[in-house]
């Protein structure tokens, strides 16, 4: 699967002290744009929490906008390797390997901070359109190409038959679309395991079955 791995800094920090400097201003400037908003937090703020010094902040990040679109980035280093936890294409069938995805995918949408930023996230985007066109392409898009390439390697191997990978990926990752909307709106999400459980297998075997899946299951 895809490595993400190209958080945006303006300047990368070049020691263990400047890593742990970042670090700490994007935990303190995390906290405090849910806490208050974007609009309503200082890089004042920030350093306060945070502590270093604001030339130390507009060295590695540029500004505000550049700190949030790093945090951005570093919490979607999280959301992929959250997605992906537990799954290896090599090792796994194609059934485990999807319903494990839209499991992890599921666990990661229901989490509240993941909820909250990412309506925060969305408030940021009608200020600064290109801000989601950058998230898109590092995020759900890099998910959207390692679903096809998965399908066409599969399709390969003669476990299904996929003739439009891409088109098939989005449909499977359609599958929480429900989910998604509740975490957008700030709906409470509340079924169960067992339900969350039955409902991804469903899905998942539904979807072989239109692929033509050479096993039973």
């Amino acid at each position: 699967m895809s490595d993400s791995k190209d958080c945006y800094f303006n300047e990368q920090p070049q020691t263990k002290r400047g890593a742990e400097r970042c670090s700490a201003f994007l935990e303190a400037a995390t906290d405090l744009f849910m806490e208050k908003g974007f609009d309503a937090v200082s890089l004042d703020d920030i350093v306060q929490h945070a502590g270093g010094s604001k030339s130390s902040l507009y060295k590695f990040f540029g500004n505000k906008e550049g700190l949030f679109t790093a945090i951005c980035d570093h919490r979607r280093d999280i959301f992929l390797k959250e997605i992906y936890m537990n799954t290896d294409p090599e090792a796994l069938d194609i059934r485990s390997f999807l319903i494990t995805l839209l499991k992890n995918f599921h666990r990661h949408l229901v989490k509240p901070n993941n909820a909250q930023f990412f309506r925060l996230m969305l408030e940021r985007i009608k200020h600064n359109p290109d801000l989601a066109d950058y998230l898109y392409t590092r995020g759900p898009e890099r998910i959207l190409h390692d679903t096809c390439t998965y399908l066409e390697k599969a399709t390969q191997q003669g476990l299904i038959a996929c003739d439009q990978p891409m088109a098939s990926a989005k449909v499977f990752l359609g599958c929480l679309w429900n989910f998604k909307w509740k975490m957008m709106t700030g709906v409470s999400i509340n079924e169960t395991a067992k339900e969350l459980d039955e409902y991804v297998e469903y899905c998942v075997n539904l979807f072989l079955k239109a692929h033509e899946y050479k096993q039973n299951f």
